[in-house]
């Protein structure tokens, strides 16, 4: 891969990771209103009709998997779908989305160390500085953000720990997705992980109870909107955007752009609601920026001169 396709491919991380910025939001609103395994389930029944629809306008086909490439796709259904998103919907009706944002930006140094320990991927000293710069700048510009966030409540302590399931979950659906990446490519990965793992969601609503006429009656306009984009946006092309760039430059180094999700927050606030922005935040914003910088950097400039 040349030097602009890697612009192109950070330009495309940056673009979803800006996407997934507003799914806290958007999640903590249904979680209000919408029982979490409901909303689960109907976020990606969404997501799932979103890319069929897309490959039958496309007239791209869906290509039978192998048995092997079935266990694998189970997982990354069972991890990255089921699992993540159970601990999302119900971690918001316990923490606030600051909150969850700020533990969901330990994705990078998860993805970075799992991909060192387990597949040898290479760690140099700026890849871990630039890591360790991305947590820096998403704590500051998410406490600036929301000084109380910290203290919590209670019962913060069960959120804390779900929302930490999200990281673990999304660890594995970035980590184990190298081979079929390769071999399927993306948009076949995530549409069968993402029909998998809706699967999954579907079954255990309708074995729960969870798929109730009152349960279906909280949802009103607001709601609909919210599961779109959760769906459509959130899931289905964000997704698909993610793995493409882990299939060109790797987990840890797609991994850090995931720092971008609160600093997104933040300027979609500022523009949208207007919040205030605070130098802080601009600040946390720029170090993020360096972090992502110093990941990226060194591997491109050694592809340029032949390394």
């Amino acid at each position: 891969m040349n030097f602009s396709a890697d612009h192109r491919t950070y330009w495309k991380l940056a673009a979803v990771t800006m996407i997934w910025g507003g799914t806290f939001v958007a999640g903590r609103y249904l979680a209000a209103s919408v029982d979490p395994l409901l909303a689960a389930s109907l976020r990606f029944v969404a997501a799932s009709l979103a890319l069929l629809l897309f490959m039958a306008f496309a007239r791209i086909p869906l290509v039978f998997p192998s048995p092997t490439q079935w266990l694998r796709l189970a997982l990354l259904g069972f991890c990255g779908i089921y699992v993540y998103n159970l601990c999302f919907f119900y971690g918001l009706q316990s923490i606030n989305a600051s909150r969850a944002s700020l533990i969901v930006a330990l994705n990078p140094a998860v993805i970075g160390l799992a991909s060192w320990l387990l597949f040898k991927e290479r760690f140099s000293r700026a890849k871990g500085f630039g890591i360790a710069l991305c947590l820096g700048g998403a704590a500051t510009v998410i406490v600036s953000r929301n000084p109380q966030l910290l203290q919590g409540s209670a019962q913060a302590w069960r959120g804390d720990l779900l929302i930490f399931g999200c990281v673990l979950g999304w660890g594995v659906y970035s980590l184990c997705s190298r081979g079929l990446n390769h071999s399927l490519g993306p948009l076949q990965t995530v549409t069968w992980s993402i029909l998998l793992g809706t699967a999954m969601l579907v079954v255990t609503t309708l074995a729960t109870g969870r798929l109730t006429v009152a349960g279906l009656s909280a949802i009103h306009s607001p709601q609909v909107f919210s599961l779109l984009y959760l769906g459509v946006l959130g899931s289905a092309l964000a997704y698909i955007g993610y793995y493409d760039g882990l299939r060109r430059i790797g987990a840890t180094r797609a991994g850090v752009f995931i720092a971008l999700n609160p600093l997104t927050a933040v300027v979609c606030g500022a523009l949208l609601l207007d919040e205030p922005l605070t130098w802080p935040m601009l600040g946390g914003g720029a170090v993020i920026l360096l972090g992502i910088y110093l990941c990226n950097k060194p591997l491109a400039q050694a592809r340029v001169k032949g390394i």
